[in-house]
């Protein structure tokens, strides 16, 4: 069930991204010979609409569209066909804004996401200016490999009861942190997670939190923020534009990290990782699987704007050596340089995927 959830989410964010594109292309009047549900070999052409081919792809899952003339090697292979609908014959700055479209549709639809989560009510931690009701205390961090990563706990649970034999803790934030530091015997957590009440029973190490045990694990009081339309769109708007600029510092700190060869590759996740995070985030409820979208969402914009040939800061990279030289980028660099971005890319992926799978076993 959590791999059709997360080909469900991918599909929805892919279309989305080339959906931006499709709506730009068409609004300045560039061809688009194909817009495809699902990657090829072609199952079925659906309709047409306005010049646009809309077929059903047998990969179920993302899509694409074919705008006519973006590939400069199909553009200087049709020159009869040059018109004013080719996307080579745009100014710069219609090339740039079709390109920066996909990653558009994206943050939209993060914000759209996380405005909905807001009217539903989304959680969210004390002392961020909006009204929070039923507060409780959550696990938000689990440390990876602790004493509570390996007892079973995990982001996201909400603690309900924290005891040692007949002595049991405060659950506010403080007390219960208080309440583990000082335990050196076993702990038994009562948590909620969705709809299922679970006991784990915890024995804290040293080495985790100076100077004291401890289990692994961040506590914080956390309830529901439930907005009026107008205030979840703006409320929406302004999260979802803060965690865009701290998902791209983050990943601008972890390409530095590796120009330096500092990075950590688990700071990755690959689709097998996020196939287990779906499978947990779904648990939590469907508040929590609109606020995992919105995250991979703000994420897939950030990193399509990277400068690496094949994603969409690549094309727009040429765009703007093109804008400085006053002359096409030959296609035959085009073509090498999308090859082997491609490979590169394809090479992380496997890489991670590994390190995934050798996690979960």
């Amino acid at each position: 069930m959590s791999v059709i959830y997360f080909f469900i989410i991918l599909s929805a964010l892919v279309l989305v991204h080339e959906l931006g594109h499709f709506l730009v292309a068409k609004y300045f009047k560039i061809r688009v010979d194909e817009f495809g549900l699902g990657y090829p070999p072609r199952a079925a052409s659906l309709f047409s609409w306005k010049g646009t081919l809309f077929t059903l792809n047998w990969l179920p899952f993302g899509g694409f569209v074919k705008i006519f003339g973006e590939n400069p090697a199909e553009a200087e292979d049709s020159l009869e066909d040059k018109g004013r609908d080719n996307f080579q014959s745009k100014n710069r700055g219609i090339q740039a804004a079709v390109l920066v479209a996909g990653v558009v549709g994206n943050f939209l639809f993060a914000w759209l996401l996380i405005s909905l989560g807001f009217m539903s009510g989304l959680p969210s931690p004390l002392g961020v200016g909006l009204p929070v009701t039923d507060a409780h205390t959550v696990i938000t961090t689990v440390v990876k490999d602790s004493p509570a990563d390996l007892g079973g706990l995990k982001s996201g649970d909400t603690l309900e009861k924290l005891y040692r034999d007949s002595r049991e803790s405060d659950l506010n934030p403080d007390s219960a942190s208080e309440f583990i530091g000082s335990s050196p015997e076993s702990l038994t957590f009562v948590v909620q997670r969705g709809e299922e009440t679970l006991t784990k029973v915890i024995i804290p190490k040293e080495g985790i939190v100076p100077g004291k045990v401890g289990v692994g694990v961040a506590l914080d009081t956390v309830g529901t923020v439930q907005l009026s339309l107008f205030k979840a769109m703006y409320e929406g708007f302004r999260v979802t534009t803060r965690l865009t600029y701290l998902t791209a510092t983050s990943l601008l700190a972890f390409i530095g990290q590796a120009f330096v060869g500092h990075a950590d590759l688990s700071q990755v996740t690959g689709p097998v990782g996020l196939v287990g995070m779906v499978g947990d985030v779904r648990v939590l409820g469907f508040v929590y699987l609109l606020s995992f979208t919105a995250l991979i969402s703000i994420n897939l914009s950030v990193v399509n704007l990277l400068p690496i040939p094949a994603l969409d800061g690549g094309r727009l990279l040429f765009v703007a050596i093109e804008s400085i030289i006053r002359r096409p980028i030959s296609p035959k660099v085009f073509n090498r340089a999308n090859m082997i971005g491609f490979t590169l890319l394809i090479i992380l992926m496997l890489l991670v995927t590994f390190r995934d799978i050798v996690h979960l076993i």
